[in-house]
């Protein structure tokens, strides 16, 4: 879609134009400007109502007029951070002076409902089936809140949905027992007991065993906020942004394969000076073709370089890696 890059666009120079209102370290801090944007939908932070609606706003509106667009008065709030607020489908809240971020209750709602509606929708489908057409589901969303305060809403969670496809075996099979149907359908598996389970037909025309994943099951992580002024598209942010897909790399098993598979093409070596890579001397990934000049992430365009050659590399704005003269 066209519509998130058009928003950037328009909305590119907002911070600026925000900074500018109160210049100066000191004046900044105090009055704690600030702006956190994810394409159109963005929060401006400030330290009291009135800064907010007499400067801030006028300054906003102003700001979109001058572009066509303007606020929306239905979705604009101005409301203290103790009573908190919903963005992008979490609630920031600050409690007792710590700032907490949790999945919103609207959002966890709509969830939920989706997947009464999924399961609804396939009845009479097997368990197995129904397994794979939850298990994205549930992943995609609790990869989205993996990274704020949702431990325990992701139990509460998973509790919600070990009713929904009970009640599901349940109504399956209306005349059976409930230890019958505890047995078909829910099982133990790795120290977890009633694990809702199906078979389906592997890739090798094999049957084999599928389970429901937990939103538990997904890691807290914490995530790492990028620079307002970092663009992919300016070459002098390339390394800025390798480095953070290289850490993204490892943080993740497919990363971590990726990164295997790499160091075994390049027999353990860095192509540029011919020494071996360990996690001693440590690597870079290295773009053969910048991302800021069209190049993507995919393995063939990637390398692992010694910290020195991809330093030598980005000093000279080379991408090619070629031996070093002997």
């Amino acid at each position: 879609m066209i519509s998130p890059v058009l928003a950037n666009l328009a909305l590119d120079g907002l911070e600026s134009k925000l900074r500018a209102l109160h210049p100066g370290d000191r004046q900044s801090r105090k009055a704690k400007v600030n702006l956190i944007r994810f394409a159109d939908d963005f929060v401006i932070t400030g330290s009291s109502k009135e800064l907010l609606e007499h400067e801030v706003k006028p300054l906003v509106e102003q700001f979109l007029r001058e572009r066509g667009l303007r606020l929306s008065e239905e979705k604009t709030l101005v409301t203290p951070i103790e009573d908190g607020f919903d963005f992008l489908g979490q609630h920031v809240r600050k409690y007792h002076g710590k700032l907490i971020i949790k999945p919103a209750k609207k959002n966890v709602k709509a969830f939920l409902e989706k997947v009464r509606k999924v399961v609804k929708n396939h009845q009479g489908t097997t368990a197995g089936q129904l397994i794979l057409l939850l298990n994205p589901l549930i992943r995609g969303w609790a990869r989205y809140h993996q990274h704020v305060v949702s431990k325990e809403i992701f139990q509460d969670v998973d509790n919600a949905i070990f009713e929904i496809v009970w009640q599901w075996a349940r109504k399956r099979y209306n005349n059976k027992p409930r230890r019958w149907i505890k047995e078909k359908y829910f099982h133990d598996h790795e120290e977890r007991h009633w694990v809702f389970s199906g078979m389906v037909i592997g890739r090798g025309g094999m049957w084999e065993t599928v389970r429901l994943f937990r939103a538990a099951q997904t890691p807290i992580k914490r995530h790492v906020k990028i620079q307002g002024e970092a663009n992919p598209f300016d070459p002098a942010w390339e390394v800025y942004f390798e480095k953070r897909f290289g850490v993204k790399m490892e943080s993740t098993l497919r990363g971590k394969r990726q990164l295997l598979t790499l160091w075994k093409n390049q027999k353990g070596l860095c192509p540029r000076c011919h020494q071996r890579i360990t996690r001693l001397t440590g690597w870079h990934n290295h773009h053969q073709i910048w991302r800021s000049k069209g190049g993507g992430d995919q393995l063939e365009n990637r390398v692992l370089l010694h910290p020195t050659c991809h330093q030598q590399l980005h000093s000279q704005g080379n991408t090619e890696v070629k031996p070093c003269p002997e």
